[in-house]
């Protein structure tokens, strides 16, 4: 468990072992080496116990392999000489992974990339409890993607029935990923600001036919709606030649000036009009 410890003040004790190493200095040249040795030896010694923290970085200090705190207060220090000291920063971090091969809930391959902003919290976990916080931190958040992936269509296509998507659920899904590597990165005293997806596209593999497969889905939601436009069309022409009594049509006529009209209001090209100089019936 993390422990905060405030050691003595790196000023006081600097002014303490300067005046023994002028004392010791001043005995050795008059004569007494007896008392002026051994303080100088001592002065000296105690000289490797001074250390800075700066802001946003923290101290762990070990003695003799049992941890005796943590400094995270600013400024100059003076412990234990023997006490082995190793510096952490706190200072906020983030890192882009650079876009991973996953597969997603139905199976497709898909390229995700993430943008992970991350701390030390705990600064016993992190220096104790892993190997290497850092690695720790690019890992997890690997296995973190690969598990949130695999909860979620990439979209809709397959599963018709998924409401949440990763196209389409862009703040459930990045909840849904930062919630995981919180609970992973805990353990190592690792405290989350932010994780969401930076990058987001099919496997190469399989984005040609999936742009395909787009592309063909929205052509036909195009010609469903030019249809029912046309359908009305057809219905309103219909019935203002009917209501103002500008001409009579059979069954006959009438299903060929449907047929006509849909062709005209369907067609992706400009129709070409053919002019009759003769009666309706040649």
């Amino acid at each position: 468990m993390e422990k905060i410890i405030k050691p003595s003040s790196g000023y006081v004790m600097i002014l303490i072992i300067l005046a023994a190493i002028a004392f010791g200095i001043f005995m050795l040249l008059n004569g007494n080496p007896i008392v002026g040795a051994p303080l100088l030896i001592i002065a000296l010694f105690c000289i490797p116990g001074f250390f800075i923290v700066e802001p946003n970085k923290a101290m762990v200090l070990l003695l003799f392999g049992d941890y005796k705190g943590t400094v995270k207060a600013n400024g100059f220090f003076w412990v234990n000489p023997f006490m082995t000291k190793k510096k952490i920063s706190l200072r906020v971090r983030n890192f882009e992974n650079k876009p991973l091969k996953v597969n997603d809930k139905i199976g497709n391959p898909v390229m995700v990339g993430t943008i992970v902003v991350w701390q030390v919290e705990d600064t016993f976990k992190a220096t104790f409890d892993v190997d290497d916080y850092e690695n720790f931190v690019h890992l997890q958040s690997d296995a973190a993607v690969r598990k949130m992936a695999g909860s979620y269509p990439y979209d809709n296509f397959e599963d018709e029935d998924a409401e949440v998507t990763l196209r389409s659920g862009v703040e459930e899904v990045n909840h849904s990923l930062e919630a995981e590597i919180v609970d992973r990165l805990n353990h190592a005293g690792i405290k989350v600001i932010e994780a969401r997806i930076s990058h987001l596209a099919y496997a190469s593999e399989i984005a040609s036919a999936m742009l395909q497969r787009q592309q063909a889905t929205a052509i036909v939601a195009a010609r469903q709606k030019i249809v029912e436009g046309a359908v009305g069309m057809v219905e309103m022409a219909l019935e203002d030649l009917k209501g103002k009594e500008i001409i009579e049509f059979d069954e006959e006529k009438k299903a060929t000036m449907i047929s006509n009209l849909m062709v005209v209001l369907c067609s992706d090209k400009s129709a070409s009009p053919v002019l009759n100089v003769g009666t309706l019936h040649q």
